[in-house]
């Protein structure tokens, strides 16, 4: 497996007149490589993952792979049933997938025992490096330290995306799952602060904006120039906040169609920014020097 650290960003998928436009996709995947991405997650949440068929999921992943140019690509295969996230991950691993991107079961919030039962049978399922997605305010379930310390022993479950927004659980992370356990943040604000603590990297929304400034400000970071790295977050802060200033992934579509990249359409049920919220993304972006 390709190694999996660094600037990751969460992809959007293009959207045109209601159909995925998988041009503008693999030339959006074609401009990060270029810009120095380490990886790639296609069918994540910012990928519009719960609108999207099947089909469209397995095209994605494929066109992902064709344009990734060698870096590692994290499929997005989370559902809220065990049986579906299954059949998503064989059909990820067919696509030429170098791992999968799980979040835990949504909705339905599962025991901790259910968290593990439903990993364990990903992991036994289909061989297929895992890592592991926490992200409490979008499912409304915890996944424990405790709970991935036990996953963490499983042949396939090879690291976190942790956005619980708690960074104290890098530390316990680390000394529950061991040395080798791939440590990610899902928060591009706390990104800096998580990599200082002992992480790895960032699965990104930022990044799909901005893919040079994240890596190198991963680069920075990973290499201990904290100095260095803090400059590069400062000039981005404001930024990671007005990607999220309406649902997610339409502010980071809005600026990238100011780029020329994609048209900011969207599936419902969300729906394009007001125009409050496109001043606030064209402010962040003439701060970073984007526009």
């Amino acid at each position: 497996m390709n190694t999996i650290r660094g600037s990751i960003p969460a992809l959007v998928t293009p959207i045109r007149g209601g159909a995925v436009d998988l041009p503008a996709f693999q030339a959006l995947v074609a401009r990060q490589a270029a810009a120095g991405t380490h990886g790639f997650v296609p069918c994540g949440t910012t990928g519009e993952s719960p609108t999207l068929s099947d089909a469209e999921h397995a095209g994605l992943i494929r066109a992902c792979v064709e344009a990734a140019d060698g870096r590692p690509v994290i499929a997005g295969c989370g559902s809220a049933a065990t049986d579906h996230a299954l059949h998503l991950m064989r059909a990820a691993k067919a696509a030429g997938a170098d791992a999968a991107l799980v979040v835990t079961p949504y909705y339905n919030r599962p025991s901790q025992e259910g968290l593990y039962q439903h990993y364990k049978a990903l992991n036994d399922g289909v061989d297929l490096p895992i890592i592991v997605y926490n992200v409490p305010a979008r499912t409304s379930v915890d996944l424990a330290p405790e709970t991935l310390g036990r996953l963490a022993g499983l042949a396939n479950i090879v690291g976190v995306k942790d956005a619980s927004r708690d960074l104290g659980r890098v530390a316990r992370h680390r000394d529950l799952c061991g040395a080798n356990f791939i440590l990610l943040s899902g928060e591009d604000d706390t990104a800096l602060g998580f990599n200082a603590l002992g992480g790895a990297g960032c699965i990104s929304v930022t990044a799909n904006v901005a893919p040079a400034l994240c890596a190198a400000m991963q680069e920075a970071s990973l290499a201990g120039d904290y100095a260095g790295a803090r400059g590069i977050n400062e000039k981005l802060a404001d930024l990671h906040k007005a990607l999220f200033i309406e649902p997610s992934p339409a502010p980071t579509k809005y600026a990238l169609s100011l780029l020329g990249l994609c048209v900011p359409d969207i599936r419902l049920p969300l729906v394009e920014l007001s125009d409050g919220a496109k001043a606030a993304v064209r402010a962040a972006m003439k701060r970073a020097d984007l526009l």
